[in-house]
């Protein structure tokens, strides 16, 4: 049975390639996203920001708030809430 559903199912192999691939890219950007290193440095960088005034108090709050969320998540060591998807 095994080989007759491989057969049926062989047109769609570039279907099912492609979202593998697609999936791939997918947690690799997110395992990017989360990584504390790559968070504590966009950190660094806000700071910069904010001491060469470049940003405000009130946007270095904000987003720095965005950033504390994403290096807690990432040191829990998941990915982002709901095995990475979105909802």
């Amino acid at each position: 049975m095994g080989l007759i559903k491989e057969v049926v199912l062989l047109p769609f192999a570039p279907v099912r390639g492609s979202a593998w691939v697609i999936g791939q890219v997918l947690h690799e950007a997110e395992r990017i996203y989360y990584d504390p290193a790559t968070v504590r440095a966009e950190l660094a960088r806000l700071e910069e920001q904010l001491e060469a005034g470049e940003i405000d108090e009130e946007e270095f709050d904000r987003r720095e708030d965005e950033l504390l969320d994403r290096l807690e998540i990432g040191l829990r060591g998941g990915a982002a809430p709901g095995n990475g998807t979105t909802g």
